[in-house]
């Protein structure tokens, strides 16, 4: 229990880094494009560890196989795919959908890990993971008016990615070597980000200089690979294997509160009553979601007093 619960804070940790990291990305895309900051972010974030690995860890390449190549390579294809359908979704539909149908992979997780993995989560989870989906759409939806369009089935289909990235990660963190497999999915990334900034971006932004040394960008690839991306997937790589993807899935519903929450302390971007509204949903969604595990702690315990009152 107690490495559950270390688990969930540091996935929630992690949650909040990549919420408050949402105004510095949106600041550096202005001048680098989407993928091609992808390309470079994940790049240094995959030669960072890959280095610390030579330099402190070297003995574990010996464990390095084909099949963690292959998980990491196959966790690495979600995460990317996830980062690419968001970002041409983008180009077609609002942030705030965007952000909702994002969101959706919180219900979306659940229900992948009953049909891949035979996980059956229980009625606290996921009545939890609607409460936060719910909470989701107040955070993200404002006034704006809803029409579909296929900005937002290219999100939809980015929310799948996400919340399969989240499965595969906990079907094969416990098997491998969390570091070589996080440096496997940061690679696959890199590479797939690099590939598809040829095919659809101007690809000499990435070795652009005078773009590079931008204050806004710099600092922004600097705190994104390492923090976001080398420290962040570490964490999840190492610490999925304690708790429940459904969880995962709830604390990583988080990250828009925590986006919003940064975005009125550091951008003056005032929260509308949609929004706390919303962030009550979630925080109540994922509190709703811990009740079973108090439940049956506490069924274990009266179980366990009686059998000793019937010993006396």
């Amino acid at each position: 229990m107690k490495k559950q619960w270390i688990a969930d804070f540091s996935l929630l940790a992690v949650t909040f880094v990549w919420g408050a990291t949402f105004v510095i990305v949106q600041n550096a895309i202005s001048f680098l494009e989407p993928l091609s900051f992808n390309a470079v972010r994940f790049s240094l974030a995959g030669a960072f560890l890959l280095l610390w690995l030579i330099i402190f860890h070297r003995s574990l390449f010996r464990h390095y196989t084909l099949p963690l190549a292959r998980a990491g390579i196959w966790m690495g294809f979600w995460l990317f795919s996830g980062y690419a359908f968001q970002t041409v979704g983008l180009l077609y539909t609002t942030s705030s959908k965007a952000g909702f149908i994002t969101g959706l992979s919180v219900v979306l997780v659940p229900l992948f890990s009953f049909l891949f993995l035979k996980q059956k989560p229980s009625v606290n989870a996921s009545i939890g993971a609607v409460l936060a989906a719910v909470g989701l759409y107040f955070l993200t939806i404002g006034d704006g008016k809803w029409m579909l369009n296929r900005g937002d089935v290219f999100v939809f289909f980015c929310a799948i990615s996400f919340a399969m990235h989240i499965i595969t990660t906990g079907k094969y963190s416990a098997r491998y070597s969390t570091m070589l497999l996080t440096m496997t999915q940061i690679f696959t990334v890199a590479v797939m980000c690099t590939i598809f900034a040829f095919l659809f971006e101007d690809e000499t932004q990435m070795w652009n200089v005078a773009i590079l040394q931008k204050r806004e960008v710099w600092t922004a690839l600097l705190i994104t690979s390492l923090l976001a991306t080398t420290a962040a997937f570490l964490i999840q790589t190492n610490f999925q294997k304690y708790t429940t993807a459904t969880r995962v899935a709830l604390i990583f519903a988080m990250e828009p509160v925590f986006a919003a929450l940064t975005a009125y302390i550091w951008a003056k971007e005032q929260l509308t009553a949609s929004a706390i509204i919303g962030c009550i949903g979630i925080l109540c969604g994922m509190i709703f979601a811990e009740l079973p595990i108090t439940a049956r702690k506490m069924a274990a315990c009266k179980t366990e007093a009686n059998s000793l009152r019937q010993t006396k």
